[in-house]
């Protein structure tokens, strides 16, 4: 059945090619930040143990509403570990840093979602795709603010 929603099909897929990496930014961060929680030690164990947990429950969640939103645009969202290792921006870590570099790389992946979430705002907006346009307003928000809380850890 055709999708009539008032956006071009260029449009959808040009927009849900911005989500896919956003989606493979924001799995990624998921999978790193989980990975972060379970192996954190040293003096600030306690506090980056939840604080972590807080932020792969979060990031769990909004993975599911940027695949939504692409479904809802027609297009198929990724959902492998190979699609996402191609789309990402975030760079794997298989080790076990401290906790300082942790947090640290969890500042970079933020700030790396920001980009991606800022550039598919722009493309959302001129397009006039509100829905997209405030998905994006609300990713930028939680990955600005988290990013910034995360940093100040390292001041």
């Amino acid at each position: 059945m055709a999708i009539e929603i008032g956006l071009s099909k260029k449009e959808r897929e040009a927009i849900a090619r911005n989500l896919s990496v956003l989606l493979a930014d924001t799995y990624s961060l998921y999978l790193k930040t989980h990975g972060f929680h379970w192996n954190v030690t040293g003096p600030m164990f306690n506090t980056l143990h939840l604080m972590f947990e807080t932020q792969y429950n979060e990031l769990w969640l909004a993975a599911d509403l940027i695949a939504e939103r692409m479904r809802a645009l027609d297009v198929y969202a990724p959902g492998s570990y190979s699609q996402f290792g191609k789309l990402s921006t975030i760079k794997e870590e298989t080790g076990v840093p401290d906790w300082k570099a942790m947090v640290q790389q969890l500042v970079d992946g933020h700030e790396s979602c920001v980009r991606i979430g800022r550039a598919t705002f722009k493309l959302a907006d001129k397009a006039d795709d509100q829905p997209t346009a405030d998905l994006a307003t609300q990713r930028l928000q939680y990955h600005e603010k988290t990013a910034w809380m995360l940093r100040s850890l390292l001041r």
